[in-house]
Order: C-alpha cells, then structure tokens, then sequence
C-alpha cells in the first residue's frame, strides 16, 4: 500500500517546501499538486523541491488537457524528472469543470474522453520518443521534437476518473493506472476496481501492475470532531465537483447538495460549512482520529483491490484560506503527515504493495 498526499498548492512556499522535506523523510510515495489556475505553479514548486528532497516523486494530480497542450505537460513532466533524478509522473485529466467554465469552455461540448484518450497518446509518445508526428482529431503535430528528455526508462503516465465506466476501462487499457477522486464507499471503488480491470484485461495487460489510486478529502488528529469538522469545511468545495452517478455510488442523493454547492458558486464557503450536516460530511470523507480513519480505509477502500492512497490533506491553514474559519484543534499540515505515519500507516504494513 502506497501513501501520498496530494496539496492545494496555496500556502506559503517555504511552508510547502518544508511539508514535502518532511513527507519525504518520513517515506510518503510521493506528492501531488492541482494543475490549476486558481493556485500557485506546482511545476515550479515541484522544481524548488526537487533538489532539497531524495525519493518522494512529484506529478500534478492532475493537469487539465483542456487547458495545458499535452506536449507541454510531456515536456513539463521530462523536465521535471531530470530535475528529480527519475522521480516525475503525471496524471491526466479534462479538468476541473468548474474553471473550465470560467474560461467559456462547456466541458460536455469536448468530447472528454476521446480527447483525453488522444492527449495521453500525445504525452505518452512525447515522452518515450522526444518526438512526434500525428494527425489527430484534437491534436496535430509534424515533426515536432523536444529537447527535454527524463531520466526514468518509462514515466509512469496515469489518468484521472470520476464518472465512468468508460474512464475507468480506457485507464485499464492505455495507461499506467487511475487515481479516483472523491469516492468512499466499497460500492464506489469496486466498481472502480472492476472497470479498471476489465479494461485492462481487454487490452491484454495485467491489471495488478496497475496504480489504483484513492484521491480523498483526509484529516486527522487526536481530537475527533475537530478533524471531522475541518473536513466539513472543505465537503461542499469538493463535492461540487462530483457527478451524479458517483454522489449515488456513494450513497448521496444530489438533492442533499443543491443549497451546499450553490452556496459553493457564491463563494459563500462558510455558508457551505453550516449547510452541510456532519453526517453527510462524514459520507463524503475521511476524518476522525487515526484510528477511525484506518478503519474507514481499511472497510471502504483497500477491501476493493485499491493500491494507493492520496491524502487531500485539510488542515487549519486551508479552511481558514477559503472560508475564513478558525477551528480549534485542527492540526497544521506537517503535523497531520507526522501522525499519519506514525498512526495510520502502520496499521496496513501487512498489505500487499
């Protein structure tokens, strides 16, 4: 079982720079940023980590190709594993649909799959060759080469899915695995798991060689209902997000959302906060003491085959960023990482890597 965490890259530099050095030391797999407007450059910061840091491995998680041309996620991700000394990958995506819709594009209207499945050829051929000629539907390029080139023989290229099943079983057959965003339930990563296989079992690939990755809204500390209510806070911000049919894979009924994201759309985030019932905010996470996470890990996730888990850590400094909200008892970021391996992981040293 591997464990990462995956940040909002909205803090401080230097404090950021510190949680990755320390994530490090402590053994997480690897740390992953949102590739998006609304934050500050993973890929720069990535750059200024990469030489204060030894094995953790470094992607966004993940880069929208609906807004980032895949040559230049591929030369980006090159980079970047020159820079680390073979320990970049990346994970693809459409993006978020709610910054896509402040650019002007209905993200409905890009033939999302069929776009990305194009873009993860791009990328996968750019990286493995430095060069590319293709005429696509989306993408076209002739003779175009790169100069970037990474150290590792085959960076491991993922993509990211939420709706499936088709997202899931095109992961299966192309690419080197999927992280699944925002799901929490057994029904939910089965029928992640399962489409993912069969995916790869059509392709003739094997499906146990693949990165099946739960991205999750995470916190923890040794005060229960402060962890849960730092959770609460960040639910309607995330939940936004999720589409119908993976809130009903999770046992939410949309309707439970309406005034949350709404409040969400205003950038009312407190209000979000008071909207949303602690139970539904416990459906729509992982928060507790370590004791109760690694339960609800152990139970809801890892039961399904899942291989990798990707800790959105919420920590004081996030909630207070976006809603203004000071909660007592919430633990900072370094010291969630600290109690995470100290506390969770080892309750899952027996499972298989």
């Amino acid at each position: 079982m591997k464990f990462s965490y995956v940040m909002l890259p909205d803090y401080p530099l230097d404090e950021t720079i510190e949680s990755i050095k320390l994530a490090d030391r402590l053994g997480y797999y690897a740390c992953y940023a949102a590739d998006e407007t609304w934050h500050k450059d993973l890929w720069l910061l990535f750059a200024a980590a990469a030489r204060e840091t030894t094995d953790i491995r470094f992607g966004p998680s993940l880069s929208p190709i609906t807004l980032r041309e895949p040559t230049l996620i591929a030369q980006a991700t090159a980079t970047l594993d020159e820079l680390t000394g073979g320990r970049a990958e990346c994970v693809l995506g459409s993006g978020n649909f709610g910054l896509l819709a402040q650019y002007g594009i209905n993200w409905a209207k890009t033939k999302p799959l069929s776009r990305l499945k194009e873009a993860h050829h791009v990328v996968r051929t750019m990286l493995d060759n430095g060069a590319i000629t293709y005429d696509g539907e989306f993408f076209t390029y002739s003779g175009l080469f790169s100069f970037a080139r990474p150290v590792q023989q085959r960076v491991p290229v993922k993509l990211g899915a939420m709706r499936g099943p088709k997202s899931f079983q095109v992961a299966g057959e192309i690419s080197d695995g999927v992280h699944h965003a925002l799901s929490y339930t057994k029904q939910a990563y089965q029928y992640m798991v399962d489409n993912v296989r069969a995916g790869a079992e059509r392709a003739g690939r094997d499906a146990d060689s693949l990165d099946l990755g739960a991205w999750i809204v995470f916190a923890t500390g040794p005060d229960s209902q402060a962890a849960k209510d730092a959770a609460r806070a960040m639910v309607g911000l995330y939940a936004s997000a999720m589409p119908v049919e993976q809130l009903e894979r999770n046992n939410v009924n949309p309707s439970e959302l309406v005034d949350i994201v709404t409040a969400v759309g205003q950038g009312e985030i407190a209000r979000a906060f008071e909207l949303t019932p602690p139970e539904l905010a416990d459906r729509l996470s992982v928060a507790g003491t370590p004791e109760e996470c690694a339960d609800k890990i152990r139970s809801e996730i890892i039961s399904t085959g899942v291989n990798h888990l990707i800790l959105a850590i919420t920590d004081t400094a996030l909630v207070k960023a976006f809603s203004g909200m000071e909660l007592p008892g919430v633990l900072t970021m370094s010291e969630q990482l600290q109690l995470i391996h100290d506390q969770v992981m080892p309750a899952f040293e027996a499972q298989p890597a």
